[in-house]
């Protein structure tokens, strides 16, 4: 295909931090093909405090930065954006405007409707912010907002189909615009349990469980920290290693001084899987999740998982056969762990389940090829919206 030719995309995130989102647009940049889509990334900047994605994975790819775009929500440096945008989509003229994060989806699809380019808009749902996040007042306020902007979406994609059911039951969208396009990923070469420990400074004969996420108030590191207290005094010895930082980073470290040697903060790590592979298991302790890339990541390097049944956790997560769910309850969650620990075989068992299914499921090559399908459908009606009484498609 010429390229003059291509389907054009301009893909907007307010920030590449390690996480999800950052972890799907990467795999995205390197699997769409480039002889039939002209895809730019356009993001802000990563705050002091969050793990940048694009320099923890040392990603070569072109950014094109959105002076004001990022995390945090400041009136002046919103609308500088906009209008940034605004200009930036006249001079590319894309197809398709595609949009991810709260920040990013609502001055992406304000811009591209100010714009007059006339592309298809899609915002993408990694999770939402219903739960967990807000006052009643201010999740009042986020839904009605998600309300106007999503009668400004010709799709609406979530990563999993419990998350869309949940956002259409806040009515938020309508059932045809919405698209379930589950997450991609790839782990790096697996090291044995050995050299995985050896590397981390872990025990060889200790009981490992993991935690990977950020430390901030809807993971739950306080809810972790109170099942690793239950989980050590019946299973003496075991280690606790916790991969990520966040806000709350200074208060985990706080709350594990009486504990510290059975505590491995190791932050942020380009090799993940050296943490899924010296692990006996992942603990997941979260208020609210989408589809967690770390469930994924788990299951691909053959480690069952214990977590909270929030979200589209029981999507990747097959309940007694890849890992065991619960409320999110610190005693349930703290009886699975202690169930995993103490019964090897089963561990095993679940583990190998997980890698077989994760495999198969959540491919990188599997969501490339979603997204291009979602492209192509949009490209012969740009700026068109879905069907709804008043507007028959």
């Amino acid at each position: 295909m010429k390229p003059d030719s291509r389907i054009r995309v301009m893909e907007i995130i307010a920030r590449m931090n390690v996480g999800g989102p950052a972890t799907q647009v990467l795999g995205l940049r390197e699997g769409l093909n480039p002889e039939e889509f002209d895809h730019r990334l356009y993001t802000g900047y990563v705050d002091d405090g969050e793990g940048d994605h694009l320099r923890l994975h040392e990603a070569e790819t072109r950014v094109h930065r959105v002076p004001g775009l990022g995390r945090s929500i400041r009136l002046g440096d919103d609308y500088h954006a906009l209008f940034w945008l605004i200009r930036a989509m006249r001079a590319f003229r894309p197809h398709i405007v595609h949009t991810r994060t709260a920040k990013a989806g609502a001055l992406g699809r304000v811009a591209a409707r100010l714009s007059g380019v006339g592309a298809a808009r899609v915002h993408v749902f990694h999770g939402h912010l219903l739960h967990g996040y807000f006052s009643p007042a201010k999740r009042g306020l986020y839904v009605r907002s998600e309300r106007l902007l999503a009668s400004m979406s010709d799709r609406l994609v979530t990563v999993g189909s419990q998350v869309r059911d949940e956002l259409l039951q806040a009515g938020i969208g309508r059932p045809p615009q919405y698209v379930v396009i589950p997450p991609g990923v790839r782990l790096g070469p697996i090291p044995t349990r050995q050299e995985a420990r050896a590397t981390l400074g872990l025990p060889q004969d200790a009981p490992v469980v993991a935690y990977v996420g950020r430390l901030t108030r809807v993971k739950r590191p306080d809810r972790f920290l109170t099942v690793a207290g239950s989980v050590i005094r019946q299973v003496p010895g075991c280690r606790f290693v916790v991969c990520g930082r966040g806000e709350l980073e200074q208060q985990v470290q706080r709350d594990i001084e009486g504990a510290r040697d059975s505590f491995h903060l190791v932050g942020w790590r380009k090799d993940v899987e050296t943490v899924y592979a010296a692990a006996d298991m992942v603990l997941l302790t979260s208020d609210n999740e989408g589809t967690p890339l770390t469930l994924i990541e788990a299951g691909m390097a053959g480690t069952p998982v214990v977590a909270t049944r929030v979200g589209s956790v029981a999507e990747v997560v097959r309940d007694g056969q890849t890992g065991l769910l619960a409320a999110p309850d610190p005693g349930e969650l703290a009886m699975h762990v202690i169930r995993m620990l103490s019964e090897p075989d089963l561990a095993r068992r679940m583990g190998t389940l997980a890698r077989d299914w994760t495999t198969h499921a959540f491919g990188v090559e599997r969501l490339v090829s979603d997204t291009e399908h979602l492209y192509r459908s949009l490209r012969g009606t740009p700026g068109r919206h879905p069907v709804t009484k008043e507007n028959p498609r």
